[in-house]
């Protein structure tokens, strides 16, 4: 059978005229996940990066719209019918809240920037796939990441058909000797480094930061090499040791970084909302200069058409009923999330005990902020060893396989702490001991008992 349909009466297309990134097993990573998670409802769940949601009260919803409505009206002037066009109908590409965004992020980041420069997305994923398709034009660009990597960024990459090229982290985040050893790499073969993703505050999936000194070096290196970084920080606000770390985009004098935001953590997942902040300035062919803003604006405009009206009202709403920023609202999630990150660190000391010969080799990471720690072990993580985990141990986490490029993390399994009670965690922490002392111990016995 050729390149085609099977046959002349069947609409059964072969794999061939699919795209190959439908093929590639990075997009089977969340189907796995969730599958796991519906076959065992009862399982303790470390897998979601899910806020916690005991902050929601859909009641707030109503409060939010009218109070947005409210300033609409009084501080924008808007007639009643302007208003109703306003929250009903099709709306501007780049969003009607970008005011209010450039005032947030002032007060909360230290960021300024032209209210025309932010692209209101359909959640950050979206901004990702804008940056991606304005940026990359030539088949010998490439994309640098942290390794490892949010699965989001490079699948999106794969689905655009754009090179990845892949930079270890270290325990204090991205090595920068090893980035700029890629680049001369890479350049040598013939290719160019476009751009480079980086979640610089508490990553997922690592839960590392890149210490303030780094931030600067690595501003000086996009310069001298000619790259943009992305610089995605959904979790910037949840600092558990230690003052805040300014973003790269605050440290930014040269629009080197574009800044992907978003509210799932800062106000809730359902929203779908985000944004991107695109000051850079793109020369146009009679010598003028425009936004790259209205490029992203060109592209938004033939994938989604804009982002829903709705969503950015109650957004709209939330700042404004606090005075303009989320960061003080967010003070007691913060805490929350704080003491999940400790009870997380302190169940692990105190049920792997480095007194117990099998828990030696079983090592994690503490993270100073963030909802991710990442465990080490002695032996592969894998399908078989987290479906054994959900089946006899009822609790649930994620390997971290899924989020490197070829090989890595084969050893290490990501832990999530904040969907969860600290009694919760407790307990799915002393489970997984329970699975890792038998796991650990067989597998040992096993070696042995080949060598022997």
């Amino acid at each position: 059978m050729g390149r085609g349909l099977l046959s002349s009466t069947s609409a059964m297309l072969t794999p061939d005229l699919l795209h190959a990134s439908l093929a590639d097993p990075l997009l089977d990573v969340m189907n796995f996940l969730n599958e796991i998670a519906i076959r065992f409802p009862q399982a303790i769940s470390f897998a979601p990066g899910r806020p916690n949601e005991k902050f929601y009260d859909s009641r707030q919803i109503a409060t939010y719209l009218d109070v947005y409505q409210r300033y609409l009206r009084e501080e924008r002037g808007f007639s009643e019918a302007k208003v109703t066009s306003l929250l009903f109908q099709y709306g501007r590409t780049n969003g009607h809240i970008g005011e209010l965004l450039a005032r947030m992020l002032e007060k909360d980041e230290g960021i300024r920037v032209a209210p025309e420069s932010i692209v209101v997305t359909v959640g950050c994923q979206e901004g990702m796939f804008l940056s991606l398709r304005a940026l990359f034009s030539q088949p010998e660009d490439v994309l640098l990441v942290g390794m490892p990597c949010y699965i989001g960024i490079t699948g999106a990459a794969r689905l655009l058909d754009i090179a990845v090229a892949p930079v270890p982290e270290r325990e204090d985040g991205l090595d920068l000797d090893a980035l700029e050893a890629r680049i001369l790499e890479l350049r040598a073969e013939g290719k160019k480094p476009r751009a480079l993703y980086l979640v610089a505050d508490f990553a997922n999936p690592s839960g590392r930061s890149l210490p303030e000194a780094s931030r600067q070096r690595l501003l000086d290196i996009a310069a001298r090499e000619q790259f943009l970084i992305l610089e995605d920080n959904p979790y910037g606000f949840f600092s558990r040791e230690g003052s805040r770390k300014p973003t790269l985009k605050s440290m930014d004098t040269r629009q080197q970084v574009i800044y992907l935001g978003s509210f799932s953590k800062s106000a809730f997942p359902g929203l779908r909302l985000g944004y991107a902040v695109v000051d850079q300035r793109v020369a146009g062919p009679d010598g003028k200069t425009h936004l790259l803003a209205d490029a992203f604006s060109k592209i938004k405009s033939l994938l989604t058409v804009n982002t829903s009206s709705l969503c950015q009202a109650i957004v709209g709403g939330m700042l404004v009923l606090n005075g303009g920023g989320l960061l003080e609202a967010n003070q007691e999630a913060i805490r929350f999330y704080k003491n999940n990150m400790d009870a997380t660190l302190q169940a692990l000391a105190r049920y792997f005990p480095r007194s117990e010969a099998w828990a030696r080799d079983v090592t994690w990471n503490v993270p100073d902020g963030g909802f991710f720690l990442v465990m080490k072990l002695p032996i592969e993580v894998d399908e078989a060893l987290l479906e054994e985990s959900a089946r006899d141990f009822q609790v649930l986490w994620t390997p971290m396989r899924y989020f490197y490029l070829g090989e890595g993390g084969e050893h290490e399994l990501r832990l999530s702490c904040s969907y969860l009670t600290p009694e919760q965690i407790d307990v799915g922490i002393s489970r997984l001991a329970r699975h890792l002392q038998k796991a650990v111990t067989e597998r040992q016995a096993a070696r042995r008992a080949l060598v022997g």
